[in-house]
């Protein structure tokens, strides 16, 4: 194992806090022994470029500094590769680091949690979603979550920080059933009116939401959690309980667990690891064990449920 890491950061995850926490990061795996160098970018494709240099100079980890959306960058980076991914999480989700039972907004402890499974050599094996050449590593979202965030997007920062609830709101307001077609592994396509259709490698999206509640990211499976169609009422009750995951309870909703699936909707646009993905159809499929991440297995020491 080389001693030299690289610390791949996006300043402004969490309104800023990237930059901050890149310090007691860098600290605490300095403490222990490790060469550290920087990595930022100009934009995503430039961070994107320069990520995937540093795993071809042969970096002994890539520890992502920011948020969910920096995570995504890093995946498409290290994916297939025997090069591990550490994660400080700081970014507003942080669905990642959940995920993995990772510290959460406390880069010092993260920063040394990383250095402790390095020095250790005990990065965990976990599995990730690909569709087409887009690694994901918590949910894909399509149908009413993913058009709030299309709204969202397009109303930039018009609306500031009550963007997402205004998106929310009009979209409810416009709620209809979207006619699904879905694959799932090698079996006949199905014909289903949904609300939405998430596609889980971990559990949750948007800062807990657990709509795959029951999703594990080493089991080599996918979690398709199918919103039926619904009324307004009805989603309205429904959708609060995602937080607990109790809402997997409730008879609109259908849990499969798949090797591969395959989305088909008119209009609609996929969203992973809260990055717009592309239009569907799409189809996509676990990987087991596409990747090595620094975090502890569940129960072990530094782990968070």
């Amino acid at each position: 194992m080389t001693h030299e890491i690289t610390l791949f950061v996006n300043p402004t995850a969490g309104r800023g806090r990237g930059a901050h926490a890149a310090q007691p990061a860098a600290r605490a795996l300095r403490d222990a022994g490790f060469s550290v160098r920087t990595v930022l970018g100009e934009d995503a494709p430039d961070a994107l470029r320069r990520a995937r240099e540093a795993v071809a100079a042969g970096t002994g980890a890539l520890i992502a500094v920011g948020g969910d959306g920096l995570v995504s960058l890093a995946l498409q980076a290290v994916a297939g590769t025997p090069t591990p991914l550490g994660v400080i999480a700081v970014g507003t989700g942080n669905d990642f680091a959940r995920t993995l039972g990772l510290p959460v907004r406390d880069p010092a402890a993260a920063g040394r949690l990383a250095a402790e499974v390095l020095k250790g050599g005990g990065a965990r094996e976990i599995d990730l979603g690909r569709a087409g050449d887009r690694w994901f590593g918590t949910v894909l979202a399509s149908g009413f979550d993913s058009r709030v965030n299309e709204r969202g997007n397009r109303m930039g920062r018009i609306a500031g920080r009550f963007t997402y609830d205004l998106a929310l709101l009009a979209e409810l307001a416009a709620l209809r059933p979207i006619p699904y077609r879905l694959g799932l592994d090698d079996g006949p396509d199905l014909e289903v009116e949904a609300i939405l259709v998430a596609v889980g490698n971990g559990d949750s999206y948007g800062g807990g939401m657990r709509i795959c509640a029951g999703a594990v990211p080493d089991d080599g499976l996918l979690d398709v959690t199918v919103v039926a169609a619904c009324d307004r009422r009805t989603l309205l009750r429904v959708f609060p309980r995602v937080y607990q995951g109790t809402h997997l309870d409730h008879p609109k909703v259908t849990v499969h667990r798949v090797r591969s699936v395959r989305l088909a909707a008119e209009g609609l646009t996929a969203y992973a690891d809260g990055e717009r993905l592309g239009s569907l159809p799409l189809t996509a499929e676990c990987v087991p064990g596409a990747l090595r991440v620094l975090a502890p297995h569940p129960g072990e020491p530094g782990h968070r449920p």
